[in-house]
């Protein structure tokens, strides 16, 4: 890892909450987008073929810039929050998005996950929100993760038990179980901090005291804790790449992206490391570049790949009707 990362187009842009949040959104889908061409090919082929840039068709024969339920499902939760907050109307977004096509790249879902679907089901048969998502310990997929971050705008501000309960609804949307819960509220706080303009290895370390303690106060099971001690306990940016996982298990998408974050110092840096650990990459992709579109700005994304992304225009009209709901701007 360098020293102080570079932030020259930084994310916390005056009061323009709209170019924040721009920031945050793209992030995600530009990482999507890298990431969903080469998704399931191994770390091996990564290693042999790396990806340097925005391209193309291969896993799903999709023309470059096309992004996945990743961003879809990101959209759907920032349009959603335009309204304020409804957990349940966040859920009638998503069944849209999966019987409507709403908020696609170009108008078909050609990826979703099994505990999505599942919850997506149960959602459109009545079932409230925040009861939909499954709650067993095998579904315990990053499909929460890949989509909260929009959350962040709406709960920044609020106490930290405000800030975890809004996190566990949203999560339990799609995934119920408390280890997805967790990770979303780590993350959340992990961005929440960069907005703060914190130096990101100062978050980190800050966020093994913060997140530490306030699971050890609502008394979430210790067996539960113990899975993110990588992320609590320990430097996991000192790891070599060859102990960072990059499957779709929530634990495993979480560190990659820290570890992504941690270990490069821009944002195309940050997002080609995800994608280049192969597997799960349009995921892992887009929630380090979520982390990283905060971090650097939205002038840190290459316009090379933004100009290649579906529906860019309706993207940056989505971050400031939602800054304008927000924030008033």
């Amino acid at each position: 890892m360098n020293g102080g990362e570079k932030r020259p187009d930084n994310a916390n842009h005056g009061e323009n909450h709209s170019y924040t949040i721009k920031s945050a959104l793209f992030g995600v889908a530009v990482g999507d987008a890298l990431g969903v061409p080469v998704e399931f090919e191994s770390r091996q082929e990564r290693i042999l073929n790396p990806v340097t840039g925005m391209t193309g068709y291969r896993t799903y024969d999709l023309p470059p810039g096309i992004w996945s339920d990743d961003s879809s499902l990101t959209f759907c939760l920032a349009e959603a929050l335009t309204q304020g907050f409804d957990v349940n109307a966040i859920g009638l977004n998503f069944v849209k998005w999966h019987r409507e096509a709403f908020w696609t790249a170009q108008g078909e879902v050609f990826d979703i996950g099994n505990a999505t679907r599942t919850a997506i089901d149960r959602l459109a048969k009545g079932t409230p929100a925040v009861m939909a998502g499954p709650t067993d310990e095998a579904s315990n997929g990053n499909g929460s993760l890949m989509r909260i971050l929009p959350l962040l705008f709406y709960m920044n501000g609020k106490p930290l038990t405000e800030r975890f309960e809004l996190t566990r609804q949203v999560s339990s949307i799609t995934h119920g179980h408390i280890r997805s819960v967790i990770a979303c509220f780590y993350y959340l706080e992990f961005a929440r901090q960069i907005l703060e303009g914190k130096e990101k290895i100062d978050i980190y370390r800050d966020l093994q005291k913060v997140v530490s303690g306030h699971l050890s106060a609502l008394l979430i099971d210790p067996a539960e804790v113990v899975i993110f001690d990588r992320l609590l306990k320990y430097d996991i940016h000192r790891l070599p790449e060859g102990e960072i996982r990059s499957s779709g298990y929530v634990i495993d998408t979480l560190e990659a992206a820290v570890w992504c974050l941690l270990t490069t110092d821009s944002y195309h840096e940050a997002v080609l490391r995800a994608v280049n650990l192969g597997q799960d990459t349009d995921t892992t992709a887009a929630v380090t570049g979520g982390l990283a579109g905060l971090l650097y700005g939205f002038g840190s994304i290459p316009e090379s790949w933004i100009s290649h992304l579906a529906r860019r225009e309706d993207i940056e009209e989505l971050a400031e009707r939602l800054g304008a709901s927000l924030y008033g701007n």
